[in-house]
């Protein structure tokens, strides 16, 4: 986020159509997050059945909102770009402000990246990744070892993606029940100013 000498809130933050994020914005944000949340439940949960019969599903399910994610990740992205928010207020430290901008940005790499390398590593298998039952082009000759390390990788930024996120919702709580200053409020769900 930026920080901009008109970057105070309004008198009234939670209510300022300008300090808030758009409808889009906030659709996007809550719905990428769900399904982050479902996604990192359902590869632990594949992973412990893995063996067991009619776990290709899980895996199968996996990948389809993986790839879903990815796709409303870009759109999120562009949006972003298209329509910057309004800077943090100027009650927020320096150091705070560039925290914030670490995170995010290093939440964006690895919800970019996480769904990449999945599919890499699936497209690397004898069977190719399925989109909600619909065969995905095969781009590559199946490669067993290539697979797995791409899948390992894949696993090592599940745990750097919980890191940033219980890093992201501690600064999120922070704002709301110490700061009171209403940055949290802009990305909650509710009703904006004309």
């Amino acid at each position: 986020m930026n920080r901009t000498p008109s970057s105070s809130p309004p008198s009234d933050p939670i209510a300022g159509s300008r300090w808030r994020y758009g409808i889009p914005a906030v659709a996007l944000h809550w719905t990428v997050a769900a399904l982050i949340f479902f996604l990192l439940a359902l590869g632990w949960y594949m992973m412990s059945v893995e063996k067991e019969p009619g776990s290709r599903w899980y895996f199968d399910l996996h990948k389809s909102v993986g790839l879903t994610v990815l796709a409303l990740v870009l759109l999120r992205s562009l949006w972003r770009a298209t329509h910057p928010p309004e800077g943090l207020p100027d009650s927020v430290p320096r150091w705070q402000v560039r925290a914030s901008r670490l995170v995010q940005g290093a939440l964006y790499v690895v919800m970019f990246a996480m769904p990449i390398l999945g599919y890499l590593g699936a497209s690397n298998q004898k069977r190719p990744p399925l989109f909600f039952g619909l065969p995905t082009p095969a781009w590559t000759t199946p490669n067993h070892d290539l697979a797995e390390q791409f899948f390992e990788i894949h696993s090592v930024l599940a745990w750097v993606l919980v890191a940033l996120i219980v890093l992201h919702v501690a600064a999120g709580l922070k704002h709301l029940l110490a700061d009171h200053d209403g940055v949290f409020q802009r990305m909650w769900p509710g009703r904006r100013s004309p």
